[in-house]
């Protein structure tokens, strides 16, 4: 099963989406895929309160750019936190659209249980900068991809879940 968590920055859908794996599994611990790579100190204690709040409950695999290749190491489900940081990294890496959304579509066409982190950036002004708009469009092309995959889609506001799918 694949399911995604879609929210704004801070609207509890990293939380939402570790209780929630954390319920799906039986026995074991999932896979944590953390995402992200940190420049600036702001960003590494973002991190560290992630690391906090998952502590040994999962396998965590740090990999900011080869997700599917990542994805494979994998033998159980999958919590991937977050897209938005892979897109991100990828766009700063210089990887071009079409190959990033071919990654991203080969990792959602594994058979993997997985659940995916996603911020929703689509829902303010058209920015006046181009990576910024770049970001926003690549973003929205991924959350349409996965939607499509996905099998249930939570959408995340104010620490609550609304089921979309």
């Amino acid at each position: 099963m694949k399911t995604l968590f879609i929210g704004g920055i801070k609207s509890g859908k990293s939380r939402l989406a570790e209780a929630y794996i954390l319920e799906q599994v039986a026995t074991g611990r999932p896979y944590y895929l953390a995402t992200t790579e940190f420049f600036d100190d702001g960003m590494q204690a973002r991190i560290h309160i992630h690391q906090q709040r998952r502590q040994d409950s999962f396998i965590t695999i740090e990999e900011p750019v080869k997700l599917l290749e990542a994805m494979q190491k994998c033998q159980g489900p999958v919590l991937i936190e977050c897209v938005s940081m892979w897109l991100n990294n990828q766009l700063y890496h210089q990887i071009s659209e079409t190959d990033i959304l071919q990654e991203l579509e080969a990792v959602l066409q594994l058979s993997s249980d997985m659940v995916l982190v996603h911020n929703e950036v689509g829902l303010s002004v058209i920015s006046d900068n181009r990576l910024a708009r770049q970001f926003v469009d690549l973003s929205g092309k991924a959350a349409q991809l996965m939607g499509q995959y996905c099998d249930m889609v939570f959408f995340c506001s104010a620490g609550l879940k609304i089921q979309m799918k």
